[in-house]
């Protein structure tokens, strides 16, 4: 029984990045894609939406925001749900897994937007509202990586998705 412990925890070692306690860099950056995906849609589906509608900033960038959260969790919720688990179980699982790695990828990304001189007033047919969103979404991979790392090396964030996995 202990033996067979022991060899569950060396398999969730070497497939978290071959070290106890560690993630390794690959598993960080697939965990960063996914939710990045789900941010992405939810984003760029927000910003969209609001601009072709005439909102304002503010309102654009919640809906935004909101829609990142709602497409990230629903992309975690489910692969969850495909493992069997039940809805509140795999909800429980989805909002531990994600939350803080979409609000890092959020806060970054909305960050970038309010930072770059008039990508808030760009429009759909504007280069620039294209161009500054993909540049944040990446911008905001690379920051997020590195939290995902440090999460999954702690058996949170994707680690505990990975246990619904096996």
């Amino acid at each position: 029984m202990q033996h067979e412990a022991h060899t569950e925890q060396v398999h969730r070692h070497a497939h978290h990045g071959g070290r106890p306690g560690g993630a390794g860099w690959s598993t960080a950056a697939r965990a960063t894609l996914h939710c990045l995906t789900g941010c992405a849609v939810g984003e760029v589906l927000g910003m969209v939406v609001g601009t072709a509608l005439g909102w304002g900033s503010l309102a654009t960038t919640l809906l935004a925001v909101v829609l990142a959260f709602f497409f990230g969790y629903s992309l975690t919720l489910r692969g969850i749900l495909r493992a069997g688990v039940g809805f509140r179980a795999a909800l429980r699982v989805a909002l531990a897994a994600d939350t803080l790695s979409i609000a890092v990828m959020e806060l970054i990304d909305n960050g970038v937007i309010v930072l770059w001189p008039s990508a808030r007033d760009a429009m759909l047919d504007d280069a620039l509202f294209w161009i500054s969103l993909a540049v944040s979404l990446v911008i905001a991979f690379v920051v997020t990586t590195p939290v995902n790392k440090w999460l999954i090396g702690r058996g949170k964030g994707h680690a505990v998705v990975h246990r619904y996995h096996h």
